[in-house]
């Protein structure tokens, strides 16, 4: 069941400061979806600028790796904490802080007289990024109490992620040409952007509460060693003492966070979360949506330059229909939602991720590049589709002043699927690259069938 209405913010069709029908929620919405735009681009535009970034501030192979991993695991980490914040200071507030923090980050990024310092600044900016997407998200469910009209909201914020797939690659190879600090730059701008029309947005309501400090320090505490350990287990095995002490580390402090939750009055995470069904599964959907989409960008791109020799710009062409497709199925999830409810989306959407996966797997030993753009465009298709509905469960599963929170454990799912996928995958195909590749091709269809089938249990019509 979905929480009952609390006010008229709650009120399908009830106007509301920033609501619908008020006067900003089409500020609201863009500046969502230019946060979402901008945070998905620097997982992948910095990629590109690697090579040039180590022969200008040194570092090596591993600083190459913690420039990319140091802002996933910040991000990762620190997500739930930054839920929790956008519920207690309010949704707007929490943007603008997690706005300035990127931005400034960015500019810092672009300085870097080192790797130390560029690392650095990537995990402030990692940090920044944390803030921002619970928020942004958040935004979006105040500025839209409407269910149909919130379905078609997210499927407009969802561009901002299909878009940066689609630029992202190019749009590097292009500023790294000029200068790989222009790879950060770019974000200031967009940065003071997003601000000055923050400014025009109503501001959100504030619940202050007391702190949840025991449930703050071993959420960040069992996130940073998850996170860690499979980033480290991706590149020196999952055997090695670290790694195993690390995960060992997570689970146990997994297990006193929930304890903790359990028992204190004002918990960080409220338990009560997953009594709503739909949010029960969303979670395991949206962690195996990662584990596919970040598997296939990961394992693609490596096939596409390592295996098939083509240039990072040529590579990243290969993701433009696919990019646009996702364009495409994230403008029309809304429509599709309000039509035939929230069940068929999220099924076929899965559904065509798997076939797509299953595709890559049949045919990645061909080294044919249409053929790979061809399966990656079932997998566009299929989440494009499918994770609008499965977020519009998990805000509307939720009363609004806990919409920050579960937004940031939803996309914690996420965030710790495409790690697991990415150190997996990794392991993989460290080895010989086809064998490897297949086999996390069809691992990963394997889970996406079962993300299908686990979909089926969601309510027809209802979000929870």
């Amino acid at each position: 069941m979905t929480a009952a209405p609390t006010s008229a913010r709650d009120v399908p069709g009830a106007a509301a400061p920033g609501s619908a029908d008020g006067p900003h929620a089409r500020v609201v919405l863009t500046v969502a979806s230019l946060a979402f735009f901008l945070i998905t681009l620097d997982m992948s535009v910095v990629n590109v600028a690697l090579s040039s970034i180590r022969a200008d501030v040194g570092g090596g192979t591993v600083g190459q790796q913690w420039v990319i991993d140091g802002y996933t695991l910040l991000f990762a980490s620190l997500l739930l904490f930054a839920g929790n914040l956008s519920d207690r200071v309010g949704a707007k507030r929490a943007l603008a802080v997690g706005i300035v923090v990127f931005t400034v980050t960015s500019a810092a990024c672009a300085a870097a007289p080192t790797s130390g310092t560029l690392i650095a600044a990537r995990c402030l900016q990692g940090a920044g990024a944390a803030v921002v997407l619970p928020a942004s998200m958040a935004l979006v469910r105040e500025a839209f109490p409407d269910a149909r009209r919130r379905a078609r909201a997210l499927g407009v914020w969802a561009v901002g992620g299909a878009v940066s797939g689609l630029v992202g690659q190019p749009l590097g190879g292009l500023l790294t040409s000029v200068d790989w600090r222009w790879v950060f730059l770019v974000n200031v701008p967009v940065g003071v952007l997003m601000l000055a029309l923050l400014t025009a947005v109503a501001r959100s309501p504030r619940r202050p509460r007391p702190f949840d400090w025991a449930g703050q320090v071993l959420a960040v505490l069992a996130l940073t060693a998850l996170v860690h350990g499979l980033i480290e287990g991706g590149h020196a095995g999952f055997g090695t003492p670290l790694v195993l002490g690390e995960l060992l580390l997570a689970a146990l402090g997994v297990l006193a966070f929930l304890r903790v939750q359990a028992r204190v009055a004002h918990p960080m995470m409220p338990l009560g979360l997953f009594r709503a069904r739909g949010v029960r599964i969303a979670l395991p959907v949206g962690f195996a949506f990662m584990v596919g989409n970040f598997g296939n960008v990961f394992v693609v791109s490596l096939y596409m330059q390592q295996h098939l020799g083509l240039t990072p710009l040529h590579a990243g062409l290969v993701f433009v229909p696919s990019s646009l497709v996702a364009i495409a199925g994230n403008l029309a999830s809304g429509p599709v939602r309000n039509r035939f409810g929230v069940r068929p989306p999220v099924v076929a959407g899965m559904t065509s991720m798997a076939v797509g996966l299953a595709g890559l797997a049949a045919t990645v030993g061909l080294d044919s590049v249409a053929l790979t753009a061809l399966c990656t465009c079932f997998l566009a298709a299929g989440g494009s589709l499918a994770m609008p509905s499965v977020t519009g469960v998990v805000l509307e599963g939720v009363p609004p002043e806990q919409a920050g929170t579960a937004s940031a454990v939803f996309n914690t799912f996420r965030q710790v699927g495409g790690a697991v996928a990415i150190a997996v995958f990794g392991a993989l195909v460290s080895g010989a690259f086809v064998p490897g590749a297949r086999a996390s091709f069809a691992a990963a269809a394997v889970v996406l069938l079962g993300a299908a089938l686990l979909s089926l249990r969601i309510p027809g019509r209802a979000a929870a």
